[in-house]
């Protein structure tokens, strides 16, 4: 009887200690997220599997192009993902479907086509010290920072960045940020 006991008490202990670990993982190292729709094609498609990585931005600043999640505002459990385009300090402006930064023209080819509308960035958008200007790779589908229910990311929103990919397996691999 003594030994049953002590066996269900380590089976106790053991299976604590693994939610306790998979907890701090989740809120602090890695978490998992699906990809909605088509503002991140032809980087990310609609329904990809993704690790979020939570925990390098602890340790460095966000770069131009990184691929970050973040949360909507305006409806609960729901995350947004995107790539940095502008960061703290400098001035972005779309002008006539290209983007500005800080007066010069970005040489990028994440857009798939001309950006139809500059929404907020029409008129020259001045980040603060905390804040990302983010845009999803298919301009012309994606609601980004130009709309202003979403607008400029602060760093404090940024979730993490997006790391692996993990369905469908044809595409498992490390998402590329360059």
């Amino acid at each position: 009887m003594k030994s049953i006991v002590k066996e269900l008490l380590g089976w106790i202990a053991y299976i604590i200690i693994i939610i306790g670990l998979a907890y701090l993982i989740i809120t602090f190292v890695g978490q998992r997220t699906q990809v909605s729709g088509s503002s991140m094609e032809t980087t990310l498609s609609d329904g990809d599997q993704l690790i979020v990585d939570k925990i390098s931005y602890r340790f460095r600043d966000p770069k131009r192009y990184d691929i970050v999640v973040f949360p909507y505002q305006y409806e609960e459990n729901t995350y947004y993902i995107k790539r940095i385009i502008g960061l703290p300090g400098e001035t972005v402006q779309i002008i006539d479907g290209y983007v500005y930064i800080n007066g010069e023209l970005l040489d990028e080819h994440y857009g798939n086509e001309v950006m139809a509308d500059p929404g907020i960035a029409s008129e020259p958008v001045q980040l603060g010290d905390d804040e990302y200007f983010v845009l999803g790779d298919n301009r012309n589908n994606s609601q980004d920072s130009r709309s202003s229910n979403v607008g400029v990311i602060h760093r404090d929103d940024l979730l993490g960045r997006a790391w692996i990919r993990i369905w469908p397996l044809a595409d498992f691999g490390v998402i590329r940020h360059e």
